[in-house]
């Protein structure tokens, strides 16, 4: 549940002073002296690439690292216990407390704390940790040799080691490999008592909340016995007291229970509502953390149905991405950095994110921050694609450890929602045609889930992605990686076709970033999309001849029409310009098919949210944690309020309203039918209640109350209208007051740029409270794919249209502190140059 901190705890971060010194493999057998070699300055947490720009990982898993530091301290006195904590180091290591050996290890995933009262000196110490080199090991003959192999690496034998595989794939991230102490060193004097061995398990019966609580209490040398403790939970005003034992050996038990419990919800469905969690002993007070008391059933059957997630016994459409370190050189996340990137997810709708088994376990403060913020996390343990060593009883007592460490971490977190064995392991053995029980051996099938299991979570457990019949990568069973609408360049009707149950991966397209990422990649005689450093950014197959660009341009040129190789030729703005627009048109279209309420998809998590290196990669936020275009789309895709449509064919153009909130939702929906982008042809308001965490569906005609052909399906002549707006909107709003709007387009999308004068487009730009700014946007005629350009300000929206004779007016967020707005730009796709928009006063 978190690491325990008591009231009595000195806690040091040794983050000062650190330097680090490369060295042949095996050359040096302990610390060297300080004025022995070329040290260089080095940051803890960090990495090797973090301090020396190293990132071609040959090099990296190549040689030795010596990271070094001297921090002054001194012994632990009676009733201390001093303790250095090890929070990840990657990936052999040792480590040496003046000169001394005192910990040693195979894993990137594992902590250590070691007790090091009677070895730090009063005074000057000094801490050295050496990683060693992987590379020579992975070249190493081991057994058991592998049933298969895989392409995701190029060195099969990472399979033994447990290390994070990111950094070492070559088609999508072939750098830098993550080597040094990347999780915090702590320097820890405790007193009194320690609490070990934590166990909160929050459960929900009927309308009261019960906290089963179990721990482990050890008294230092002078400290009295406890005969009794006190379980707290505070929620605002409201403080909630139980009694627990404590037996004779020092194990605490008891629960508390909570009338009327404030349920943890889903930020997109209500409040994720927390406790806060304190045990006392005696005088001295221990700090557990945060809690949330939610039910969750993830469906009746996972092989057949995925994961169907009700949350407090209510169907959640989960949707979200694909989390991946914020940077492979300081894996471990600053709080800010993490905050703002969840923060993103929350304002963009999402309510899952996925922590993959290529990447590695996140930090206390990133599920922390899932908690407060009502993300729920789906958490993979580290493992994809390799044919782990499951019959080496070392290696999976490695495994059970470290799975054991994570239940301790994660056990009665409310965001946690489910557990899963890796990813594509099951794919990969029926693809090669190999026995499909392979997928559900001793590791996946057997230690995993009894980790889970034995830990009593409230959480679904599936062994693998994809999973689910005897092809698990077929899209209509259990849980699917779907990439029909995408590498597989399916019509977009496929996302319907396919049947998909839950896509725990989908939709990866190389998604262009904004200019401003697009000039920090800083290429000799200008970025092109040919260039070998555009090319470094995109993601592709290893093996294969064709990436992820290739993938963009198939749908563009389905959506636009256009030869994205010519238009490159000629035009290569334009170019950019249409390619950061289609893929989060793909993208919001297919989540449209997922999330009606006929669907039977119970959610999809796009691959991944944010680039690890700056361009067109499959991140929907930049490497500098910047949206792209795909986010924006996405955002008003899967806000909580949303209208949105789907052209039925001859079914007409459907109209879908989610309002997940806990509130009912009442309002007026209103559609307009335009011909030649302008001219309003049909257009008519009806009112619209919808109930709490409930959907509503109707169709263009119905509300237009006659036959149209408004998707121009029936052909019997040209399109009567070429442009639909559906419109929620407060009652009486009449445009001003629109919650969501969304754009259909029968005849096509608009191609021909226009210049602003015969569209009728004007912008402002206003200084507002707290710093922030807006931007009003208005056009006579239809401005298709609006773009704001502010410098220093991030728009809420963006990549949006203007419905004619009407206006958008877009909040603005300062990106640096102090920025302040002074003049900027509309773009827009259907509009020819730049509009200019200066500020005035409020």
């Amino acid at each position: 549940m978190g690491r325990v901190r008591g009231d009595r705890y000195e806690v040091r971060e040794l983050t000062d002073g650190w330097s680090l010194l490369e060295s042949e493999p095996g050359a040096l057998e302990g610390p060297p002296p300080a004025d022995v070699g070329a040290w260089s300055p080095a940051e803890v947490p960090g990495t090797v690439a973090g301090a020396l720009g190293l990132h071609d990982s040959s090099v990296l898993d190549g040689r030795d690292w010596w990271f070094r530091t001297r921090f002054d301290a001194t012994p632990a006195s009676a009733g201390e216990e001093l303790v250095l904590a090890l929070a990840g180091i990657a990936t052999l290591s040792e480590v040496y407390l003046n000169g001394q050996p005192i910990a040693a290890g195979e894993s990137m995933f594992a902590s250590y704390e070691v007790d090091v009262g009677d070895l730090v000196h009063d005074g000057d110490n000094e801490l050295a940790i050496c990683c060693r080199a992987l590379g020579p090991r992975l070249k190493e003959r081991r057994k058991p040799r592998a049933r298969w192999r895989t392409k995701l690496v190029s060195e099969g034998n990472l399979r033994f080691f447990r290390t994070m595989l990111l950094g070492r794939a070559p088609g999508f991230a072939p750098g830098p490999a993550v080597v040094g102490p990347w999780r915090p060193v702590r320097l820890e004097r405790r007193r009194g008592a320690v609490l070990d061995a934590l166990r909160l398990r929050p459960s929900v019966q009927g309308a009261t909340g019960v906290l089963a609580v179990s721990a482990n209490l050890r008294a230092l040398l002078g400290a009295p016995a406890a005969t009794g403790a006190t379980i707290e939970l505070a929620r605002g005003d409201h403080v909630h007291r139980g009694e627990l034992t404590v037996s004779g050996s020092g194990g605490v038990s008891g629960e508390l229970r909570i009338d009327d419990v404030a349920r943890w919800w889903p930020h997109t469905h209500g409040e994720p509502a927390l406790y806060d969690a304190t045990l006392s002993v005696g005088e001295q007070t221990f700090e557990l953390g945060r809690v949330g008391f939610r039910t969750l059933d993830p469906g009746a059957d996972l092989e057949r149905d995925g994961i169907q997630l009700m949350i407090n016994d209510t169907p959640v459409f989960a949707r979200g991405a694909v989390w991946t370190p914020l940077d492979l050189r300081r894996p471990d996340a600053e709080d800010a950095d993490l905050r703002r990137v969840l923060g993103l997810v929350v304002e963009a709708g999402m309510n899952m994110v996925r922590v993959p088994g290529i990447g590695c376990y996140e930090s206390e403060r990133f599920h922390d921050l899932c908690d407060e913020l009502g993300i729920l996390v789906w958490q993979d343990f580290m493992f994809a694609n390799l044919d782990y060593p499951e019959s080496d009883p070392d290696f999976m007592s490695t495994v059970e450890r470290e799975a054991r460490a994570l239940m301790d971490q994660l056990g009665g977190r409310p965001s946690t929602a489910v557990f899963c064995g890796g990813s594509e392991v099951a794919q990969q053995i029926a693809m090669l045609g190999l026995d499909p029980a392979l997928a559900g051996g001793p590791l996946y099938g057997e230690l995993l889930p009894d980790v889970v299991g034995d830990a009593g979570l409230d959480a679904a457990y599936v062994p693998s992605t994809p999973w689910g019949g005897e092809l698990p990568f077929r899209p209509e069973r259990g849980v699917a990686n779907y990439y029909g609408v995408g590498a597989y360049l399916r019509p977009l009707e496929d996302a319907r076709r396919a049947d998909v149950k839950f896509a725990a991966e989908c939709l990866a397209f190389a998604n262009v970033p904004d200019e401003a990422a697009l000039e920090a990649i800083d290429a000799p005689g200008g970025l092109t999309p040919n260039h070998p450093r555009w090319k470094a950014g995109v993601p592709r197959d290893a093996g294969a001849g064709w990436d992820f660009d290739d993938v963009r341009d198939h749908y563009l040129r389905l959506l636009f029409g256009v030869d994205p190789v010519a238009l490159r030729w000629v035009d290569q703005e334009r170019y950019v310009a249409l390619s950061q627009f289609v893929s989060g048109e793909v993208m919001a279209e297919v989540f449209g098919e997922w999330r009606r309420a006929e669907s039977r998809c119970g959610g999809g998590l796009v691959l991944w949210l944010t680039d690890l290196v700056l361009g067109a990669g499959w991140g929907l936020l930049d490497a500098r944690g910047e949206p792209k275009v795909a986010y924006h789309h996405l955002r008003r895709a899967l806000a909580p309020v949303a209208v949105w449509t789907v052209d039925e064919g001859l079914g007409g153009i459907a109209i879908h309203v989610a309002n997940d909130g806990a509130q009912p939702l009442k309002g007026e929906l209103r559609v307009a039918l335009y011909r030649d982008l302008e001219v309003v042809v049909a257009e008519e308001t009806i009112g619209l209640e919808v109930e709490a965490r409930g959907h509503y569906a109707d169709n263009v005609e119905r509300v237009l109350g006659r036959f149209v052909d408004a998707g121009w399906a029936y052909r019997f002549g040209p399109p009567a209208q070429d442009l639909i707006i559906v419109s929620l909107e407060e009652v009486g709003g009449s445009g001003a007051g629109v919650m969501s709007q969304d754009v259909r387009l029968p005849a096509g999308r608009p191609t021909a740029r226009e210049p602003a004068e015969r569209l009728g487009v004007t912008a402002s730009l206003r200084r507002g409270r707290d710093g922030g700014a807006t931007v009003t946007v208005a056009s006579r005629r239809f401005l298709y794919g609006a773009r704001i350009d502010v410098p220093g300000f991030r728009p809420r929206d963006d990549a949006f249209s203007v419905e004619p004779g009407h206006e958008r007016t877009i909040d603005l967020t300062p990106t640096a502190p102090g920025a302040e707005p002074a003049r900027g730009t509309i773009a827009a796709l259907n509009l020819a140059g730049r509009v200019p928009c200066e500020v005035t006063e409020p």
